[in-house]
């Protein structure tokens, strides 16, 4: 069974990851993050609109494609999508498997939830 973390848990990873990023982000209620290069009106509603498309799985397609990068300071891994501005956190305490293999399917499998279910859970707008 897989752990689950909480929102401000959530938020302080993304802050500690974004950190000089200057740029708004949005987190979603499972761990993913988009961040927004080319900012245009609500972060919230941009950022939805990304993952609406970006988000759901779609197997054997570039949606189902990720990379997993593991974090230096050994809180977790990013686990990457199909859009470069669509990554999930997948903390270290979460995965029964540390193996990238099943890092990245979490992670994957987040990203499909927050894709079909579009809970918005922080905004952060760029300073």
């Amino acid at each position: 069974m897989m752990a689950t973390v909480d929102t401000d848990i959530l938020i302080a990873a993304w802050r500690r990851i974004l950190d000089g990023a200057e740029k708004p982000w949005v987190l979603f209620e499972h761990g993913t993050c988009v961040l927004l290069e080319e900012p245009t009106g609500a972060p919230a509603e941009q950022a939805t609109e990304i993952l609406r498309e970006f988000g759901p799985v779609q197997v054997a397609t570039s949606a189902g494609d990720f990379r997993v990068l593991e974090l230096k300071n050994g809180e977790g891994w990013l686990v990457t999508s199909h859009h470069p501005d669509v990554v999930t956190f997948v903390a270290t305490a979460e995965p029964d498997d540390p193996s990238h293999l099943a890092v990245g399917m979490l992670g994957r499998a987040k990203r499909d939830q927050d894709g079909t279910e579009l809970r918005v859970a922080h905004v952060e707008d760029a300073p």
